[in-house]
């Protein structure tokens, strides 16, 4: 799901546990964040920074009118790719060849939005440009990052987290007074979902207090050691860290620093696990951002039976070293990035690093080319989905393949295989990254695999507008495939070779490559190359001015895919063959096109080619003279493309279409009633959008059903004009000399009396109020 256009509150994920005390530190984090727009958390591994920054951006989610929205920073090695993961975070999918950075800026400018970056310390050079970069750009932007160690950039308010309160060890308290005590009620919360019906008494108070404080309060630990409690006792747990403890520090009286004693509690952790359970905990460090267990039986169990390794997994959940999430319909499991630290280095030290990521990159290798060729069937969205919660994993297997010559092949054969993936879902420049890295790591020897990787490569480059790349790619992969003496090879390179020439509006030369391609691929009976040439053909044809010959084309391609199950293509033929038709004279037809369209784009989750179908059906409607929904429809249409990183035309003569489109609405409507009626379909979030364009119901919030001004009162009607003139909250204080909080406060009682979930719907209520009051 691309949360960024699916959602209008944000992504933060359900907390699994309760969260326990940190009231003054979420009250002082809340406090900077409303005086700085960097705040970032710092502290020792395992200290509760990720949970604090979590808790602290749930509670102030409603001062950020586009959300709060996570970005997971920890199982990414590569700094180059920190922009591009911060898209995806936010739900973009940017389509031209623009510095992603320069994109994510653009598309932050005018949002008032939280940012959380978590885990950022490995990364802390690139993370601080970025994030330097984007704060300078947008004004209404704050962010909230963890990290070990501040960014260091101008503007940042650094927060250090501190360990939970502990009882004195030199002090009795009495069990009264315990709770008061942070680290004490964590260990007795975590306790009882380990052990139902523990709770603290005169018997145990005692050792709870010792553990807590011989832990210096760190919660990681805590939890590790409160997950005990299935197996051994509270004062069996205290002697077993004492021991350790004594051990490891040889009996000094001075305790440990906080990381050390984070490292003493994971190595107790580790040696209380059984062979099994520690062997395992190490293999499954090779995952990035979590695995299923079809990966885990693939790559880690050995000797163990399915069975067997389920039930280490489950004990390993048990004890708090791995954590179950359940995303959608299937089950997860991740560590704490501290934890699979620890893990890699046992990995290490057994040997069996290189091993295990050879079989990490084996099993991802082959989730990839599955997923190239089962993409024309019914598997289709269930292999983009998986792709898509695995790319973590599959960024740490490509970069396998980038550290050893030996290895450069199989990232190439990889690589190209991911290309429908990038294509339609991943951001297109992560996918030239990787493909640019394979070609050079396996050192230009000619190969199928490295055709197919410049050809890939030269088709996302196509896609970007970047075509002198496009080109120069294309031309060596003609090269390799003459070298090679590979036919299949050699109609690749002419099919994208049209491609290149559509993107370059040479129309003729792009028919004949297409013709070429289809005629070769029908006969190996390639069905995926077969359609994605059809749907190349029939645009260039209907550029062409053969409309005839396109419908057929698209009409082919429809045949073909439906009764196997795709979906991607299917919704790109619906959407140009619903132009097509219209252009033939029948709009019944070619809405009922696009509206099936619409359904399948919302099936695949492909917002971009969502936005070309309203934008087609906006067209359609101006030309049947119903002007107001045509000029709401663009107004979906355009908002919606930009959520997704701009909405950039690979095919030209397009654009005419919505211009003749926008200037026959606004003669009809008027300049002011066509603002009006296009604002309120910028407002629709996603499903809005896509709900109003197939008449599943009434638009959500139309300014024309609204009460009237006289429920606001006359302060929240200044607010509100204010808002409409497109001013911030800061400015909006600015000018009515109030506090920032206060304006904030008066936009959110003028949403919530009218109904409203965003700015732009007050703006064109105030549009509207304005044009009545002068009518009447």
């Amino acid at each position: 799901m691309a949360a960024g256009v699916r959602s209008n509150l944000g992504n933060l994920p359900l907390e699994l546990t309760s969260f326990v005390g940190r009231r003054h530190e979420v009250a002082e984090a809340r406090r900077l964040l409303s005086s700085s727009r960097l705040l970032t958390l710092t502290g020792v591994g395992g200290v509760g920074k990720t949970r604090l920054a979590l808790r602290v951006a749930a509670e102030v989610k409603r001062a950020f009118r586009d959300g709060v929205w996570l970005v997971g920073l920890g199982d990414l090695r590569d700094p180059v790719l920190v922009p591009d993961t911060i898209a995806s975070g936010l739900g973009l999918r940017e389509q031209s060849i623009r510095p992603t950075l320069t994109m994510l800026a653009e598309y932050l400018r005018d949002r008032q939005l939280l940012l959380v970056l978590d885990n950022c310390e490995h990364l802390v050079g690139e993370v601080a440009k970025s994030v330097e970069t984007l704060l300078t750009s947008c004004s209404d932007l704050h962010i909230l990052a963890t990290s070990r160690e501040p960014l260091v950039i101008g503007g940042e308010s650094a927060m250090r987290v501190p360990p939970l309160a502990v009882p004195d060890p030199c002090r009795s308290v009495s069990l009264r007074g315990l709770p008061r005590y942070e680290s004490v009620t964590l260990f007795a919360e975590r306790a009882a979902a380990a052990l139902p019906g523990f709770e603290l008494t005169e018997d145990n108070q005692l050792a709870v207090a010792q553990i807590c404080s011989r832990l210096e309060g760190l919660p990681l630990p805590i939890e590790l050691a409160a997950a005990r409690l299935r197996a051994m006792s509270v004062t069996q747990i205290l002697q077993r860290l004492t021991d350790r403890f004594t051990l490891l520090t040889g009996g000094s009286r001075v305790a440990p620093g906080r990381q050390q004693t984070l490292r003493l509690s994971m190595d107790w952790s580790f040696e209380l696990c059984t062979t099994h359970e520690r062997q395992l905990w190490a293999r499954l460090s090779v995952f990035a951002g979590g695995f299923e267990l079809d990966a885990a039986e693939e790559i880690c169990a050995d000797e163990l039976t399915s069975e067997q390794l389920l039930d280490h997994v489950v004990s390993l959940v048990d004890k708090s070293i791995l954590i179950r999430e359940e995303p959608g319909k299937v089950v997860r499991y991740r560590l704490l990035e501290t934890l699979r630290e620890y893990g890699r280095e046992k990995l290490q030290e057994a040997g069996e690093d290189s091993q295990l990521r050879r079989r990490h990159r084996d099993w991802y290798e082959k989730m990839a080319l599955r997923a190239e060729v089962e993409w024309i069937s019914p598997s289709q969205v269930e292999l983009i989905t998986r792709l898509q919660r695995e790319q973590t994993n599959l960024r740490e297997a490509l970069e396998f393949s980038m550290t050893d010559p030996t290895e450069s092949e199989s990232g190439v054969e990889m690589a190209a295989a991911l290309y429908p993936f990038w294509r339609f879902r991943s951001p297109l420049g992560e996918g030239r990254h990787w493909l640019d890295l394979a070609l050079t790591s396996q050192g230009g020897q000619p190969s199928t695999g490295r055709v197919k990787a410049l050809c890939a490569d030269s088709m996302l480059a196509g896609v970007q507008g970047d075509l002198r790349a496009a080109a120069a790619r294309i031309e060596e992969a003609r090269v390799v495939a003459t070298k090679i003496g590979d036919d299949e090879m050699g109609a690749l390179v002419t099919s994208d070779e049209g491609r290149l020439s559509l993107y370059d509006g040479n129309l003729t030369h792009a028919v004949a490559c297409f013709e070429s391609a289809i005629n070769f691929f029908r006969k190996s009976d390639n069905i995926h190359k077969v359609i994605g040439d059809l749907l190349g053909l029939g645009l260039a044809c209907g550029l062409n001015g053969d409309i005839e010959r396109a419908v057929a084309c698209h009409e082919e391609v429809l045949s073909l895919a439906e009764p196997r199950g795709e979906s991607v293509y299917r919704s790109y033929a619906l959407w140009i063959l619903g132009m097509l038709v219209a252009q033939q004279g029948d709009p019944v037809r070619a809405t009922a096109l696009l509206e099936q369209g619409l359904q399948l784009t919302r099936v695949v989750d492909d917002p971009l080619t969502s936005a070309w179908c309203l934008e087609a059906l906006a067209w359609i409607a101006a030309g049947d003279q119903r002007a107001q929904r045509a000029a709401i429809l663009l107004g979906s249409a355009e908002s919606l493309g930009k959520k997704v990183g701009g909405r950039t035309a690979i095919v030209p003569n397009l654009r005419r279409y919505h211009e003749e489109c926008e200037r026959r609405t606004r003669r009809v409507l008027g300049d002011r009633a066509f603002q009006s009626a296009y604002a309120q379909g910028e407002a629709f979030g996603y499903e809005e959008a896509l709900a109003y364009a197939l008449d599943e119901q009434s638009p959500t919030a139309s300014p024309t059903s609204t009460s009237d001004s006289t429920t606001l009162t006359k302060r929240e009607l200044e607010v509100a004009t204010l808002v409409a003139q497109g001013l911030t909250n800061r400015a909006v204080a600015t000018k009515l000399v109030i506090s920032q909080r206060t304006a904030q406060g008066h936009v959110e009682h003028v949403l919530a009396k009218l109904g409203f979930t965003s700015r732009a719907q007050i703006a064109a209520w105030m549009v509207e109020q304005t044009h009545d009051e002068q009518n009447s």
